[in-house]
């Protein structure tokens, strides 16, 4: 009886391993499939867990034969799993150069809220927008409730987007700036909108601002619809001269494999590089947040203020960020470049994406 209940700590450590190196291989797959996605989220989870397990197998394991093995192989996922979250360090250089002294007439603030539909913490949310006083603010799951709480931000925000919708993808952009040609769009799902406006700067540049919230990987959800919308902008703003902005719940990390190419094929930034992880979501599970709402841009802005702001009762911590236009920063920027296959696999996502579209699966809430 001893020696079998002996065994059960090394069986124990055995399959915890095993598993948390399969999680790790997984995302390698370039599917679309939900179960393969949605661990592209928790990699700093994973790496706790490796590393925890590697310290348990030197307690647990003899030191030779396929327990040898099985350390080296926990080390390298460990390893792998740092190597993708380490550009979200502050041990890492800045992607975007930060400036001290932002010139008002170039700059402008972004909060991006996503307030959870069933939310209804609606005043906290306002009290949030009135003490950050963003110039631009845009609110994701916000139906036609939420559209009646917010209308008090027409008063010092009347330049305006509204589309309420009951499926958790409405989408409402105020500002405070002056908007032109502004529109909204469903690239490629029915009833998952995107909004495309010109921001005119307080200078009168004007700054191209596309707002996204695509579907995220669930039970029964793949992501071919989302890659898609990701890199159908991509490449629509790959070479644009104008300042560009894309911002919102992209559903997808930083570092995934689709984010990075969607990075590689616009020459857009992420200023969250070299500055820190900026986790929005789960706001209220501390053991698992990751970053899923996005401010990127292209190389001629400074950072001049990014953070996330406090708890207002969603799913999603709200992100600030403040931008300022500077010619000289696009010197300073560091743009990834893409290559053949890159342009390759994104043509073939965006096919695979629309042929998902038109089989009209209504959209899954978020």
């Amino acid at each position: 009886m001893t020696a079998g209940w002996a065994s059960v700590p090394v069986i124990l450590v055995w399959a915890v391993s095993l598993l948390l190196v399969g999680l790790t291989i997984l995302p390698l797959s370039k599917r679309p499939w939900w179960w393969i996605r949605l661990w592209d989220y928790p990699r700093l989870q994973l790496a706790a867990g490796l590393i925890g397990m590697a310290a348990f197998q030197a307690v647990v394991l003899p030191w030779g034969g396929a327990e040898g093995a099985l350390r080296i192989v926990t080390l390298a996922c460990f390893a792998w799993q740092v190597f993708r979250i380490w550009p979200y360090t502050i041990l890492h250089r800045t992607q975007v150069p930060g400036t001290r002294r932002p010139d008002p007439a170039e700059s402008l603030t972004i909060l991006v809220a996503n307030v959870l539909q069933e939310n209804r913490r609606a005043a906290d949310l306002l009290a949030l927008i009135r003490r950050v006083d963003p110039d631009v603010i845009l609110t994701l799951e916000t139906n036609a409730w939420w559209e009646g709480q917010l209308r008090p931000l027409l008063e010092t925000h009347p330049f305006a987007v509204l589309h309420p919708l009951e499926n958790t993808y409405g989408i409402h952009l105020f500002s405070r700036l002056r908007l032109r040609d502004a529109v909204v769009r469903e690239r490629v799902t029915k009833d998952i909108p995107s909004v495309f406006a010109r921001v005119r700067l307080r200078s009168g540049r004007l700054v191209d601002l596309h707002c996204l919230h695509p579907e995220p990987p669930q039970i029964g959800n793949d992501v071919a619809e989302r890659d898609a919308e990701l890199l159908l902008v991509a490449k629509e703003v790959a070479g644009n001269p104008r300042p560009t902005i894309v911002c919102g719940d992209l559903n997808d990390v930083a570092w995934s494999h689709t984010t990075r190419l969607f990075q590689r094929l616009s020459g857009l930034l992420d200023p969250r590089v070299g500055r820190g992880l900026y986790p929005t979501f789960h706001a209220e599970h501390w053991f698992a947040r990751w970053p899923l709402d996005h401010v990127f841009h292209d190389a001629h802005f400074r950072v001049a203020g990014l953070r996330v702001l406090p708890y207002y009762g969603s799913d999603h911590f709200a992100m600030c960020i403040t931008l300022c236009h500077d010619a000289t920063a696009a010197v300073e920027a560091e743009i990834p470049e893409p290559d053949e296959d890159d342009h390759a696999e994104a043509e073939a996502k965006i096919a695979e994406g629309r042929e998902a579209a038109a089989l009209g699966t209504p959209p899954v809430q978020d």
